[in-house]
């Protein structure tokens, strides 16, 4: 099994054409919605109270699409992601429309 968790040798022909292209993985802590002149109140130091509870999930988001759920971990002195849940074929079809 290679490091990205499935074996090369069983893709179809055709997807081996697909295997460089690039996509954009994105990890998503949280939100909140702000008015213009809180924003420029802001100074480093500054605290931003997001609308998501601690013991949330991160989002974890493929071209601005939602594929899983994880939690931050440690790597040695960097930080990772561990997913913890896929979202279902269902669920990231309907993420499409």
């Amino acid at each position: 099994m290679s490091d990205s968790g499935f074996e090369e040798e069983a893709l179809p022909k055709n997807m081996e054409l697909l295997m460089d292209v690039p996509l954009d993985v994105s990890v998503r802590l949280g939100h909140v919605r702000m008015q213009i002149r809180d924003l420029l109140k802001l100074n480093k130091g500054s605290l931003i109270e997001l609308e998501k509870e601690a013991d949330e999930p991160l989002e974890i988001h493929v071209n601005d699409r939602l594929l899983a759920y994880g939690e931050v971990v440690m790597i040695k002195d960097k930080l990772g992601i561990r997913i913890t849940d896929i979202v279902s074929l269902a669920e990231r079809l309907e993420n499409l429309r």
